[in-house]
């Protein structure tokens, strides 16, 4: 079946989708295309490369690209290919390249921005074509390149809409995890976590609003937390994280799902804000954020209470805890993902402290939250291998979202709006429409 336009249409329904979205290689290799190739696309934190030359390596869908800071100290994004023989330049990872990028095959070198600085032996390229100053001896820039707050992200498309409109209502997510430090910077801090799934990368987006899985995927580890608090008496911090998946249903229909063009959107948080202050972390990162901003200002910002965070593409920043969790698809079955933590200047210790142990009692590889996740993608993509049905239900709540500003909302915290919001997205992004467009219709 060719992909056209019409059969792209149809494999998104109002209330459903076709399982092909997840299955299909030549699907995944047009949103290599048509997503990846279009989008913003977080790259990484300025904090990240600090110095001139330091690099962070990452992808932009299926490109391997570089983040460096430049001589002048600009954010620059190039392409990992050297424009010789194409050897990738500097290895995967994070590092320090110098004053300038030195391919390892033939010694080309490059100025920071990506330039054509040099080749050993320039007598043999006389009287030939090449021409140092020609953009083809260079490596390559990202069309654009977009700075939020300390959060780079790129765009290979040399048009489209500027970052902050594309980012909508999730800005705010991003300014308040920045206004969580007293000087209102952040940067990745205590190592990173990653995890390599076996399912398709819209899975991990969809599961990140579905409430509906937090009491059933996650029944083992909440039953584990609740005996070991019975146990002990008490329930700590690490277990009160792990215990949180269990409130019942009714818990969850009162949370608020906000949903936005381009597939971005959040989940309102399930700790209180309110109870936390109570604890000595809260209150001592209260008292430091009263002293910069004042006391209303301090609990407007540690008020702001999302869970989760989705910014279509990029992955999910968690404000309270201080996390972006970054996916990058790898390929049809076959996705990554990075869990970055970040230490907010300023703020106690402790602060970054339980960060940490947030991310190593849920999101480790290791910790008993995150496997089951990633044991239910897996299932979904198996599933979806075999001849059982052809459709994914979206059904709940649907024709009952309500319109607000810049955006849509749930009426019911277990809705599938988020579900929905996303495929509307890529339905967009798949047909090369615009979501003004899809508006006028």
């Amino acid at each position: 079946m060719s992909l056209t336009n019409e059969t792209l249409a149809s494999l998104v329904r109002p209330d459903s989708v076709h399982k092909r979205v997840y299955t299909d290689p030549q699907i995944f290799e047009l949103e290599m295309k048509r997503i990846y190739g279009q989008a913003w696309i977080y790259v990484g934190h300025e904090s990240q490369v600090k110095h001139p030359g330091d690099y962070h390596t990452t992808r932009l869908g299926d490109q391997d690209v570089v983040m460096v800071r430049a001589t002048d100290g600009q954010i620059q994004v190039v392409y990992n290919r050297c424009p010789h023989k194409g050897a990738k330049v500097v290895p995967d990872g994070d590092g320090t390249t110098g004053r300038f990028f030195r391919c390892p095959y033939h010694a080309w070198t490059f100025k920071l921005d990506g330039t054509h600085l040099s080749a050993p032996l320039k007598n043999g390229l006389q009287n030939t074509c090449f021409d140092p100053k020609h953009p083809d001896f260079s490596m390559r820039k990202v069309a654009r390149v977009g700075v939020y707050r300390g959060f780079v992200f790129a765009s290979q498309a040399a048009e489209g809409p500027g970052l902050e409109e594309f980012l909508n209502g999730v800005a705010s997510s991003i300014d308040n995890l920045c206004d969580r430090s007293p000087v209102g910077e952040v940067e990745v801090a205590g190592g990173v976590f990653r995890v390599l799934q076996r399912s398709n990368w819209k899975v991990f987006y969809e599961n990140l609003h579905d409430t509906m899985h937090a009491p059933v995927t996650h029944e083992s580890s909440v039953v584990s937390a609740r005996s070991q608090a019975q146990e002990q008496g008490s329930l700590p911090f690490e277990l009160l994280i792990m215990e949180g998946n269990g409130e019942p249903y009714e818990f969850w229909e009162k949370l608020e799902l906000r949903a936005y063009d381009n597939g971005h959107g959040y989940m309102e948080g399930i700790f209180d804000p309110a109870a936390a202050e109570r604890d000595p972390v809260s209150s001592a990162h209260f008292v430091a954020l009263a002293e910069a901003y004042g006391e209303t200002r301090a609990r407007e910002i540690l008020g702001m209470n999302r869970h989760n965070t989705v910014i279509y593409g990029s992955g999910s920043p968690h404000t309270v805890f201080q996390q972006f969790r970054v996916i990058r698809p790898l390929s049809v079955d076959r996705t990554l993902v990075e869990i970055q933590t970040f230490k907010l200047k300023g703020a106690p210790d402790s602060v970054f402290e339980r960060a940490l142990t947030y991310a190593n009692v849920i999101n480790s590889p290791s910790s008993n939250v995150m496997p089951d996740d990633v044991e239910v993608y897996a299932r979904c993509q198996q599933g979806n291998m075999t001849n059982g049905g052809d459709w994914i239900s979206m059904h709940r709540y649907a024709g009952t979202d309500r319109q607000v500003e810049n955006g849509m909302v749930s009426i019911n915290g277990t809705s599938e709006l988020p579900m929905r919001n996303q495929f509307a997205a890529w339905k967009r992004f798949m047909l090369n429409e615009t979501a003004a467009e899809e508006g006028a219709r």
